[in-house]
């Protein structure tokens, strides 16, 4: 027989590390999905993989399959998917390497193709867990105003029962969740809207919201909800790809707010505070961590396009260049910004770990 205490205990123990274990579940498979969009576009453009790796670090297993090794390695963060000829198979102008298949040997058509083949699966993935939580649910989100709080303050200031949400603050709404993302940007609670009242389109400038402070950040008081429709094929999908674009734009506003100032390095969260996060989210609400995984792939998707060396955005650049001049970059040139953009992302790699530790210890 086994005590009851030590059941409980183990039960509360296994509460508290199922969402790790998920989040880490979580984590790896969006990268597993980048990846293999590298690969199997690679492979239908006939180019050599040598190794497709999930994890970083020192190998756990591995087996080979016809020409490609796969492995499983120590660290759930990262992977990669090497390709013959992928570091460049020129010296001093001249080729070395005649083999057909690879990589640089393809047209720079087919090498672009498989560079942005895995930031494609990302979004698409996206989409595919966008679209489940639309099905899950009872209503779709509309961009129309059903009823305020008791204590609201924007119906006081302009907004009204009925008014369909055009813009906020200039932006144009996507979705229902864009309404909350573009309030919640707002610095002050004082916040523009356009609304579509009747027939007509009406400019509601200085709509007010309750404010508060919260580690030394403002937040605003969202007093109103958005009226729901009965589920539809029509309305799920345009749901489902207007929350996918949604939450793309929102990566873009982010970063623009990181750039200006309006969010600082102890605002961004590293692999750990990432898994971390979701599994939080995992521990309260399953559709609630969906929803986050659907956002960091996203993110993860459009932030690897970005124009960036070492990313695959940053090899996409040099790739247009190509297509454009008719000949490759120098391969030394080339390496030199590579090598420096991935110094400058592992040291903000290392930075944000740190940050997530120390984060961890102090709650």
């Amino acid at each position: 027989m086994i005590p009851i205490q030590l059941l409980v205990s183990a039960a509360s123990v296994w509460g508290k590390v199922w969402p790790v274990l998920l989040a880490i579940v979580f984590f790896g498979f969006i990268i597993l999905i980048h990846e293999f969009g590298h690969l199997i576009v690679a492979k239908l453009c006939g180019v050599q993989v040598n190794e497709f790796a999930i994890g970083m670090g020192p190998k756990l297993f591995s087996f080979g399959k016809g020409e490609t090794k796969y492995s499983l390695r120590l660290l759930p963060f990262g992977g990669f998917c090497s390709m013959e000829g992928e570091s460049g198979e020129e010296e001093n102008g001249e080729k070395r390497d005649p083999n057909p298949r690879a990589f640089t040997s393809k047209p720079v058509w087919k090498r672009i193709l498989i560079i942005c083949a895995g930031a494609v699966m990302n979004l698409l993935l996206g989409l595919i867990l966008i679209g489940s939580l639309t099905l899950s649910q009872e209503l779709v989100g509309t961009n129309q105003v059903a009823r305020f709080s008791e204590d609201a303050v924007s119906n006081t200031t302009g907004l009204q029962e009925g008014d369909r949400i055009l813009r906020v603050n200039g932006k144009h709404v996507l979705s229902s969740s864009d309404i909350t993302y573009l309030v919640a940007r707002d610095g002050d609670g004082t916040v523009d809207f356009t609304v579509r009242r009747g027939d007509a389109v009406v400019e509601l400038p200085n709509v007010r919201f309750a404010t508060e402070e919260q580690d030394g950040q403002t937040l605003i008081r969202f007093d109103f909800s958005i009226i729901g429709e009965r589920k539809t094929v029509g309305n799920v999908l345009k749901n489902t790809f207007a929350e996918t674009a949604s939450m793309a734009r929102l990566v873009w506003l982010s970063l623009f707010d990181l750039l200006t100032g309006h969010y600082g390095l102890s605002d961004l969260a590293g692999p750990v505070g990432t898994v971390s996060v979701i599994a939080e989210a995992a521990s309260v609400d399953l559709s609630g961590a969906v929803n986050l995984m659907a956002m960091i792939t996203i993110n993860i998707g459009i932030f690897n396009l970005l124009p960036i060396p070492a990313l695959d955005g940053g090899k996409l650049i040099f790739l247009i260049i190509e297509g454009i001049r008719r000949k490759p970059v120098n391969p030394k040139y080339e390496g030199w910004v590579t090598a420096a953009g991935f110094a400058i992302l592992l040291g903000l790699m290392l930075i944000l770990f740190f940050h997530d530790i120390l984060n961890l210890i102090r709650t």
